[in-house]
């Protein structure tokens, strides 16, 4: 092939040279220059995040998803430049990200519902939770599940989707707790007695809490099948509630012995009726 054959290529490819060389070296720098912003763009994003005290999981979750976001619309953009088209390219993408959501319409009801509860925090790590049944202590809370573990060392795995949609008891959130007990006695004994018994139980106690909205309560509560209810109402610090809660039923018992007071138990009387 001699020379007069190969200038027509040459001549070609020096055209689209000039043509594109240009688009090609500003889409690269485009391309350098973006990916260093998008860089601190996510790293400013991260300090205003930890300043806000956001969870990490929830600041890692954002963060990614900037980052892949703000990347794709780079690529776009520089795809363009270059003289690609983007508007085919776009509905493809969109296209795809609606096969991807309709596959995975629940995990990414369980995402949304795992950014919620990072971003709003209704419980915490370590909160003691009542939520779909199951009552435990916070383990974990991921992006797409919350782990409890039950006073029997039980783990429970649910997904954000529920946890975000249904009722949540936060039992110990609050940094105080009334304990409410009822106590027994029988129609025979002394409500006054009675009364004074608790009291005393409750008075050598230094976790329960005095003064204020915080004094204990004794009331007469319900006239029931076999006994007298004393329902007994006092508040405690919320990490005291167990101790304060099972030790009452231990003081009070004891205390209504040495008082001669008695806790009756359900009876029964039976009547015979003979026929003759």
């Amino acid at each position: 092939m001699d020379m007069e054959q190969i200038q027509p290529y040459v001549d070609k490819a020096i055209e689209l040279g000039m043509a594109y060389l240009p688009k090609v070296v500003l889409a690269v720098i485009t391309l350098v220059v973006g990916f260093w912003i998008i860089k601190r763009i996510v790293g400013g994003m991260n300090r205003v995040l930890g300043h806000k005290a956001i969870d990490d999981s929830l600041q890692k979750f954002l963060s990614s998803f900037l980052d892949v976001l703000l990347k794709i619309l780079l690529l776009v953009a520089v795809a363009g430049m270059v003289g690609v088209e983007t508007t085919s390219f776009i509905a493809m993408l969109g296209a795809i990200g609606l096969a991807v959501g309709l596959a995975l319409q629940g995990s990414l009801g369980n995402l949304a519902g795992g950014v919620l509860i990072l971003f709003f925090k209704p419980y915490r790590l370590g909160d003691i939770i009542e939520a779909q049944g199951y009552t435990g202590r916070v383990h974990d809370i991921q992006i797409f599940t919350t782990i409890l573990i039950t006073y029997d060392n039980q783990r429970i795995v649910i997904p954000n989707g529920l946890m975000s949609n249904g009722c949540i008891k936060n039992i110990f959130c609050e940094p105080q707790r009334r304990v409410d007990i009822e106590f027994g006695i029988s129609y025979g004994d002394s409500i006054e007695e009675a009364r004074k018994a608790i009291q005393s139980v409750i008075d050598s106690d230094d976790r329960i809490l005095s003064g204020g909205s915080f004094d204990p309560n004794i009331f007469v509560s319900a006239h029931a099948d076999s006994s007298i209810n004393m329902l007994t109402r006092v508040w405690v610090n919320s990490e005291d509630y167990w101790p304060v809660y099972f030790g009452l039923f231990e003081q009070v018992k004891y205390a209504f012995d040495q008082a001669g007071i008695t806790i009756p138990f359900p009876q029964r009387d039976v009547h015979l009726y003979q026929q003759s």
